[in-house]
């Protein structure tokens, strides 16, 4: 009797996802899954759900609710034999779909991409086609997607995490093919959340402040009349390059942290803002023409419209998807696959660390001064290579002229890099190089016939180091993908979690730039440099992503909030946050700048991925270390599209945490610390000598 019960509480479960459209009646679910429990080898279960799902996905349009149940009948696979083929024939189709369509769409950018192309006005309007643009919808319209859907249902995070001990490289594969159609958003929703895309990432890449306008309180000016610098982007690494003026740097970053504080308060002009009319003081946000003062009208909550409308426009879409989640649960459920919860204990764990305090008080000795709040940029620790860029570049020029030379030798780097002699043929088998326009990218193919496009740039005169130094860093990358693409069980599972997977491996090759031009740098400090500057740029992301998190949940707790009380949630949140982790650190209460980053406003909770990266960067780089690479590399990235934690402990015996990254943070300070002591007491030796 329990279990009867039991069964049909997972039922009515399973039948409360039909909320989307409500079209087909509960009482043809139920008559349609007991007419395949006639002759099924699947339990009750699994067959509510699949039918259930298809369930609420069906539309009016898509035919009677006779019809929805005749199309079941016909198309549920009864035994786990025929669910295979299915599978099978369904990853070849898919293959060939989406590869050929990413095979043209390589094709239609090349003009844009590669040099060597006349520039046609034409090339533009090819680059922006889009043979996938009506997938989703073609693919209900013909009624695989339901084919799909009612055979292989979407699984939560939660499901998905509890079946993974037991889940085989074909059950993943059912998996993720369960993941291709969760939603079906209608026309006019989609339509108004482009809409709202748009006018979010229009009013971010027009916001520019014309530095040649803008004074510090006492009438200097550091900028020329053509130095316009977008928010946040440009503000920021104009602040970090600051560092490096040692007669105007510390006044140039009070007034761009000043800056960037009245864009987060939204007390910034807004004549200020891409224009030129005005003098602006932003230190004491005031504003002239000529010696009289003006009393210009503030933005006026601009900014957290333009929040609120992304909000609205995705709360709007909310349930069209399966379960109807929101879309913080999709973000992180389906689209980073981690729990929030784990990743805001990450973060918070990582930014309470007390090794932090011991990076902060070597950012302090280097600087001179006690840490302003604008040091959670710090642009410090640098990689310190003794030879010279110029020698450098003499050697990759010579050893690459011509992409074609630099294709002939990854075989060679491969070989210098640990992998045998068959893996590095395999390999270089599916790899195509271009001579990149742009600084340089790998792209992966969709499909096993096809090669990943590796792209840097390479002048006239030859491969420059930097040029060198990209390619190695893009060879990473096709090398994962290949792996990634052949050695995985099937279709579906091909890749890797998320693109931190793929940065760590890339990274990781790069590091070796100087070894594969045969330089020693054993002796070098510089790991302990890089691995601060990681850390340091992971302590300021962390925040930052806090911050964003607890905004969506205000938002969808008030979800009747206007600009003005969204704009004093955000101030008050992102206060919270600094005070709880930074204030220890810096000194300063009550400083709102974590806010500032414009991934807030166009990019809807897209920042929790930076520090999740770093993390996943140490912990593989970490491992890698003393290890066969391309034995390593092989295996990791060889097992497919895993659950990130799932992949992260089959790979390196560990699920993600900070613990690691934060000990060899400290540790690499004191290495650092002490080096440079040596170096300066050396240098004053030197001088002595010198007298």
């Amino acid at each position: 009797m329990k279990k009867t019960i039991l069964a049909f509480l997972m039922l009515m479960a399973v039948l409360a996802t039909h909320a989307q459209y409500n079209y087909i009646p509960d009482s043809t679910i139920q008559s349609t899954c007991n007419e395949i429990m006639k002759n099924c080898k699947f339990s009750a279960q699994q067959v509510s759900r699949g039918i259930s799902q298809a369930a609420s996905l069906w539309m009016k349009e898509d035919g009677t609710a006779e019809e929805f149940k005749q199309f079941c009948l016909e198309n549920f696979c009864r035994t786990s034999t025929d669910k295979e083929t299915l599978f099978r024939r369904l990853c070849d189709h898919f293959e060939a779909i989406m590869g050929h369509n990413h095979a043209v769409e390589v094709q239609l950018t090349m003009p844009l991409h590669v040099v060597g192309y006349e520039s046609l006005p034409i090339d533009a309007a090819f680059a922006s086609y889009d043979g996938l643009s009506h997938f989703s919808d073609d693919m209900f319209a013909n009624k695989i997607a339901f084919a799909v859907v009612m055979n292989f249902p979407h699984y939560t995070l939660k499901e998905k995490s509890d079946g993974c001990s037991r889940w085989t490289g074909l059950d993943w594969g059912y998996a993720r093919l369960g993941d291709l159609f969760s939603s079906r958003v209608p026309a006019d929703r989609t339509k108004a959340l482009n809409r709202v895309t748009m006018e979010s990432e229009k009013y971010i890449s027009n916001y520019d402040i014309c530095m040649g306008k803008v004074k510090a309180n006492n009438g200097d000016q550091f900028w020329g009349s053509d130095v316009k610098l977008s928010a946040h982007w440009g503000l920021r690494d104009e602040l970090k390059a600051a560092y490096a003026d040692e007669a105007n740097g510390l006044s140039k970053q009070q007034i761009l942290y000043s800056i960037m504080k009245t864009i987060v308060l939204q007390t910034i002009p807004r004549d200020v803002i891409n224009r030129e009319e005005y003098f602006w003081y932003p230190v004491a946000n005031k504003t002239y023409k000529g010696k009289i003062q003006f009393e210009l009208p503030t933005e006026n909550n601009v900014r957290y419209q333009h929040l609120l409308d992304n909000f609205h426009a995705l709360r709007a879409v909310d349930s069209f998807y399966i379960g109807n989640p929101t879309y913080l649960e999709r973000r992180f459920g389906d689209e980073l696959e981690f729990f929030q919860q784990d990743v805001e204990r990450l973060f918070t764990g990582f930014l309470a660390a007390p090794e932090v305090k011991t990076v902060a008080n070597l950012i302090s000795k280097k600087l001179g001064r006690k840490l302003r709040p604008f040091d959670i940029w710090y642009n410090g620790f640098k990689n310190r290579s003794a030879v010279r860029e110029s020698d450098l570049d003499r050697i990759t020029r010579s050893r690459y002229p011509s992409a074609q030379a630099f294709a002939a030798d990854l075989p060679n780097i491969l070989l210098a890099l640990g992998f045998t002699q068959e893996k590095a043929d395999f390999i270089c088998q599916h790899v195509a190089v271009d001579p990149s326009i742009g600084a340089g990218h790998a792209w992966e193919a969709q499909m096993r016939g096809d090669k990943s496009r590796l792209r840097t740039r390479i002048g006239e005169d030859g491969m420059d180091y930097k040029g060198f130094s990209i390619g190695i860093h893009e060879f990473g990358h096709v090398v994962e993908e290949t792996f990634s693409m052949h050695n995985v069980p099937n279709y579906f599972m091909s890749g890797v979690p998320n693109t931190a997977f793929t940065e760590a491996i890339a990274f990781t090759f790069q590091q070796h730039d100087l070894q594969l031009l045969g330089i020693n740098a054993a002796n070098s400090i510089d790991e302990s440099y890089d691995l601060l500057d990681n850390f340091w740029g992971c302590y300021e992301i962390c925040g930052v992503a806090l911050v964003d998190i607890r905004i969506w949940k205000w938002m969808y707790a008030h979800p009747e909030a206007t600009a003005a009380e969204l704009r004093d949630a955000v101030v008050s949140i992102a206060n919270e946050v600094w005070n709880q982790y930074y204030a220890p650190i810096f000194k300063e209460k009550d400083q709102p700048i974590l806010a500032v980053y414009s991934h807030i406003i166009e990019a809807p909770l897209y920042l929790s991925a930076y520090p999740l990266g770093y993390l996943i960067s140490f912990q593989l780089q970490n491992y890698f270390k003393g290890k066969n690479l391309g034995e390593e590399v092989e295996r990791v990235f060889s097992q497919g599209r895993l659950l990130p934690q799932v992949w992260l402990q089959r790979a390196v015996g560990a699920k993600l945490g900070a613990t690691g990254f934060v000990r060899a943070a400290a540790n690499a300070a004191l290495r650092i610390e002490n080096y440079e002591r040596q170096q300066a007491e050396a240098q004053k030796s030197e001088k002595k000598n010198k007298k």
